[in-house]
């Protein structure tokens, strides 16, 4: 099977300090990888010089066979990579829809044409968009999908980390970075989201899914593989069991043996 996602030699560099020191990762199709490792170790710079947020300053980017690293943001989530970030990116006064709309403002027909005179078109349109972010929305709460038109500011926090992830799947990526899903949760918000992603992971056989997590039990539930980050530079890979047990890991992530 050809890696949906291949890193090459991977380096980023800020100023004298090094967050990616020649990272080699890859990413199977349909698998769901998480990347671990102590804080600083790379795991967000990682998705932002994937996503095009930094540049990378070596190395190369492959996805789906194509090489992406120096593209443009845009131009990355065309192809299929979106993503969540650590902390919150809603607009609070933004309805809904209107957030999950943003994850897909390249595919809407901004042209004042459009949108003042060619009216039927516009609603059809309109009609189309709302369709598919209910539908998403319904996967992780049927009852958040009857208030579509509400701000998001009133909404609590698994609600609110579900419409960013309803934001990204808007694009239908094939690649989905999740960092962090479940900052500023409870553990039984933490499980729940899980079972969320899991439901969307079932439903749609072709997304590849990276996640960013902290919580070990979550990557031991839901992660077909694991890959540990330290210092920019990958120390082990495989299952979690078996990362759990790595001397390595141990001593730069969970704590000593």
């Amino acid at each position: 099977m050809s890696a949906l996602l291949q890193a090459r030699g991977l380096v980023r560099r800020f100023g004298g300090v090094v967050a990616l020191a020649g990272l080699d990762l890859s990413v199977d199709p349909n698998e769901i990888l998480g990347l671990i490792g102590p804080n600083g170790s790379g795991k967000t710079t990682f998705f932002n010089v994937l996503t095009g947020v930094y540049a990378g300053s070596r190395g190369e980017i492959l996805f789906d066979g194509l090489p992406i690293r120096g593209l443009p943001s845009h131009d990355i989530v065309a192809r299929g990579v979106a993503r969540t970030f650590q902390r919150s990116r809603l607009s609070l006064p933004l309805s809904i829809f209107d957030n999950i709309m943003i994850g897909n403002h390249m595919r809407l027909n901004q042209g004042l044409w459009f949108n003042l005179v060619r009216r039927n078109a516009f609603k059809r349109e309109f009609e189309d968009n709302y369709a598919a972010a209910r539908a998403l929305v319904e996967v992780f709460e049927p009852e958040l999908a009857d208030r579509m038109f509400e701000p998001v500011a009133g909404l609590p926090m698994i609600d609110r980390r579900r419409i960013e992830i309803c934001r990204a799947l808007i694009s239908t990526p094939k690649l989905l970075l999740l960092d962090e899903p479940s900052a500023g949760m409870t553990h039984e918000e933490t499980a729940q989201l899980m079972d969320d992603i899991m439901l969307v992971r079932e439903r749609n056989k072709n997304l590849t899914i990276i996640i960013v997590e902290h919580e070990m039990g979550v990557i031991e539930r839901i992660t077909d593989r694991c890959v540990v980050l330290n210092f920019g530079r990958k120390i082990a890979e495989g299952r979690y069991r078996e990362v759990a047990a790595d001397s390595q890991v141990q001593e730069a992530y969970l704590g000593g043996s």
